[in-house]
């Protein structure tokens, strides 16, 4: 069994997707930052690695056994064990995981990049370790709250939340049902389809734009999505938070 020591973390709790884990550049001082005294390390297949990375369903159980109580919290002098804590890498990608004493990954963490070259050091004459997938024929599925990876593609941290916040917006939009609202907020979108958008359908005007928006963030995203949450309080309490926060990192 291969441990790591002194290991810091960075919790992400409850991200579905890797891809919202932040690795270390973008970690903030707002940020709890956690020292693990000890943590198990496992090198595991790709598929297998991007099973827990990228979802959260229940662990293999054959692993979840061998990593039982092997990590450590510390807090000044005293030394807490976690159920089911482990740095897990593929050869490729590192993250860690959580299961805040649940048999799924709750929380995650990227390493700092100091650790992360001592845990590609340690795995060089290490055999990959296989477990078998509890969800049988797993495919990972892909929607308007959890884009694919290709559409987060180069976003920052704030760029990448912000955008999750206008799905979610989206999301609701569509919800309501509401023809006319939808070929409002198309035309907002994009001004020069008006003369089109008075003809479409409900289902054209919702792909259309849903298409639009959902590749990249620019200026215009960011005015778009400020202007769909206005007067939904949840949405703009997460859309202002996140603002602060990356006004303060920069600080």
């Amino acid at each position: 069994m291969l441990y790591m020591h002194d290991v810091w973390v960075n919790w992400f709790e409850g991200e579905e997707n890797g891809y919202d884990v932040s690795y270390y550049h973008e970690w903030r001082k707002t940020d709890h930052i956690e020292l693990l005294d000890q943590v198990p390390l496992l090198y595991i297949n790709e598929a297998l690695y991007e099973y827990i990375a990228d979802d959260m369903h229940e662990l293999p159980k054959d692993m979840l056994e061998k990593i039982y109580r092997r990590g450590f919290l510390r807090k000044g002098q005293k030394r807490t064990a976690l159920d089911y804590v482990s740095v897990i890498t593929d050869g490729r990608d590192i993250i860690v995981f959580d299961t805040i004493g649940y048999h799924i990954p709750i929380r995650k963490s990227r390493l700092i990049p100091r650790q992360e070259q001592i845990v590609f050091n340690m795995i060089k004459k290490e055999k990959c370790q296989t477990y078998p997938i509890p969800i049988e024929n797993y495919e990972k599925e892909y929607h308007l709250l959890s884009l694919e990876p290709e559409l987060m593609i180069g976003l920052t941290r704030k760029e990448r939340q912000l955008k999750r916040v206008l799905m979610m917006a989206l999301d609701q939009l569509w919800t309501s049902n509401h023809l006319e609202e939808l070929r409002y907020w198309l035309t907002e979108w994009d001004p020069k389809q008006y003369p089109f958008i008075r003809f479409m359908t409900k289902e054209h005007v919702w792909e259309t734009l849903y298409n639009d928006i959902k590749i990249g963030w620019t200026p215009l995203h960011e005015e778009f999505g400020q202007k769909l949450i206005k007067g939904q309080s949840f949405l703009e309490k997460i859309w202002n938070l996140e603002s602060e926060a990356e006004k303060i990192r920069h600080k």
